[in-house]
């Protein structure tokens, strides 16, 4: 099975130009074409915190929104969404409290696809402290250590990391592989690997990327990243 998975803080749908538009959004999505996507930003962080990606667009689009927000107007939890293909069977999903002192959290969802193996993938958007992001590491690692059943997991989101293998990072040990896909921010003149994705070893990296097209670098302040993995038909549980 192979399936390339996403991550892309939308900055709330406010482009370089100032303007929200959350169309623009959705059109830098169909051009990175991802199967799994996570979103950060998602919502908005104040009142009832509804979404500024209306359902209605998303009707049109190759992907449902997995249910992980606890307000009835939001897509997410502090902002963090799962995007996944229609086709795809969602069998868990839920929001994960964060340690933190600004709105933070973390999003799961186990999936399925085709009656192939199941998989754990988890959206979130780290502290801009350090030491709140070690916490936040510690407990999603900790998080999916605790789970009866440990199945292959992508974990992905904007780190606030600028280090690749350094400071917070340190907190996944030797069990994760850590993928840094390149600058993403600023999405203009990208400098930073703010954006991550992070495996657990059933996995094996075939391609990925930064996704720099000139709608992207205007309608965020990062621009999305990519893996394209791949999971091997016979898989044991991660122990």
């Amino acid at each position: 099975m192979e399936l390339t998975f996403a991550t892309y803080n939308i900055h709330k749908a406010i482009g370089a130009d100032g303007l929200r538009d959350p169309e623009r959004i959705l059109r830098v999505l169909r051009e990175v074409d991802a199967d799994v996507i996570a979103l950060q930003e998602v919502d908005r962080r104040f009142g009832p915190r509804a979404s500024v990606l209306p359902r209605a667009l998303l009707d049109d689009t190759p992907w449902l929104a997995i249910p992980v927000a606890r307000r009835t107007q939001s897509l997410g939890w502090h902002g963090n969404a799962l995007l996944v293909r229609r086709s795809f069977r969602c069998l868990a999903a839920g929001a994960l409290d964060l340690p933190t002192l600004e709105p933070r959290g973390a999003v799961f969802a186990e999936l399925s696809v085709d009656g192939g193996p199941r998989f754990t993938v988890v959206g979130t958007h780290l502290d801009l402290s350090g030491l709140r992001r070690r916490d936040q590491i510690r407990a999603l690692v900790d998080w999916h250590a605790e789970q009866s059943q440990r199945f292959p997991t992508v974990l992905m989101g904007d780190f606030n990391q600028w280090g690749r293998l350094t400071g917070a990072m340190r907190e996944f040990g030797m069990g994760w592989q850590q993928l840094a896909p390149g600058a993403s921010y600023p999405a203009r003149k990208p400098i930073a690997r703010l954006d991550r994705i992070v495996t657990t070893p059933h996995w094996s990296f075939v391609d990925g990327g930064v996704h720099h097209s000139a709608l992207a670098a205007q309608a965020s302040d990062h621009l999305p990243v990519y893996a394209q993995l791949s999971l091997p038909k016979k898989w044991q549980l991660y122990t």
